[in-house]
């Protein structure tokens, strides 16, 4: 199983997402961390990511060849993260025939009604359970 962690800013949410990954999973899951900048690459990386590349051209090329996609929603949004996401990223993640699951962390005026406002340590617990969901379908089990 291969998967993609992607954040911006300073990669806190990704480091995060992939401590958490690692000490449900161990190394059993292979972490590409694509950053939207060196900086939140960088953390990924030093959280357990596999791998880790950084920028627009690196989330285009790397979304063909993972199996899920995590991370915060505002990757699916245009000029999202305080505008690191550029509309060809938004744009490429959201055609991605790939499985995506995301952290509706409300930010730059968007609210997302029926979810509550679970802390971030809360809603990585379920992103968590998806996929160990999402792994179990794959493996047939």
């Amino acid at each position: 199983m291969r998967i993609a962690v992607i954040d911006g800013q300073g990669g806190g949410i990704g480091k995060y997402i992939i401590e958490r990954i690692r000490k449900a999973f161990g190394q059993e899951i292979e972490i590409i961390a694509i950053g939207t900048n060196s900086h939140a690459t960088y953390s990924m990386l030093k959280a357990g990511a596999n791998e880790g590349a950084t920028g627009e051209s690196a989330l285009i090329y790397n979304l063909s060849r993972v199996d899920i996609i995590l991370g915060p929603i505002g990757i699916a949004f245009p000029y999202g993260m305080l505008g690191e996401i550029t509309p060809e990223m938004a744009k490429a993640f959201s055609l991605a025939n790939i499985k995506k699951i995301l952290l509706p962390l409300a930010r730059e005026n968007y609210l997302f009604a029926g979810i509550g406002d679970l802390p971030l340590p809360h809603m990585v617990d379920d992103l968590l359970e998806l996929l160990a969901k999402e792994i179990q379908k794959r493996s047939g089990n």
